[in-house]
């Protein structure tokens, strides 16, 4: 079977073929695919209330928006939802092992938030992320390390030690980072926020407004991940 395709874009794009992985990004280009077949693709998202979804319907939530982003932009992938409200950067370390199933091909690490409000030592933190972080790349899967930015509320020094985090380790495991999962949100003014409706009232959680804004930033950095995954492995 002879597959061609010719595409003049700004946009993203996710080609397979056996043994071969075709990303296509901010570029014009033009392909011709012998024999290409869509290979699916399991992308397994670890993270908090944010990756759950809380106080959203089931359909709103982040993963199955990023999920329909990602399937739009071309990339054949089912996203897993391994997000717990509540949890800590030490409960994703109690159960990744268990959640990294055979069909897993790529992982988002989304953790940090719960740690930041409980106070909780960043020391801690960068200690459970790195070792999540070993034990999925010693699997020989890519991951995207999403984290959230901390206010100055807490002090310098929490601030910038907690800050560091996601772009160090993202440095030393050759993870794609998102250093801030809602930036995208924060860039807005807060009357911005506030007549776009991207806000749950609790004004912690994006509504799914504000989720669909995260995932437009949120979803080319995934599709670089899924770029990297082997479903061959």
């Amino acid at each position: 079977m002879q597959t061609c395709l010719s595409v003049v874009s700004k946009g993203y794009g996710v080609l397979r073929a056996p043994g071969k992985v075709l990303v296509a990004g901010f570029a014009t280009f033009s392909l011709t695919l012998s024999g290409a077949m869509a290979e699916p693709l399991t992308l397994l998202a670890v993270g908090d209330s944010l990756t759950q979804g809380y106080g959203l319907p089931p359909e709103d939530g982040l993963v199955p928006q990023l999920e329909s982003w990602l399937n739009a932009h071309g990339a054949e992938v089912t996203v897993i939802n391994a997000g717990v409200s509540g949890d800590t950067t030490s409960g994703g370390r109690a159960r990744l092992s268990w959640s990294l199933t055979p069909e897993v091909d790529a992982v988002m690490i989304e953790l940090g938030g719960n740690d930041m409000l409980r106070g909780q030592p960043p020391e801690q933190a960068r200690a459970n992320l790195d070792a999540m972080l070993a034990e999925v790349t010693a699997k020989g899967l890519p991951v995207a390390l999403v984290g959230l930015a901390v206010p100055g509320n807490y002090g310098a020094d929490y601030q910038m030690k907690f800050n560091a985090i996601w772009p160090e380790l993202g440095a030393t495991y050759e993870a794609v980072v998102v250093e801030n999962l809602l930036a995208p949100i924060a860039a807005k003014t807060p009357e911005e926020r506030a007549s776009a409706g991207l806000m749950q009232a609790d004004g912690i959680h994006p509504s799914a407004a504000g989720v669909k804004l995260v995932v437009e930033a949120l979803g080319p950095k995934v599709l670089e991940v899924l770029a990297q995954a082997n479903p061959a492995r």
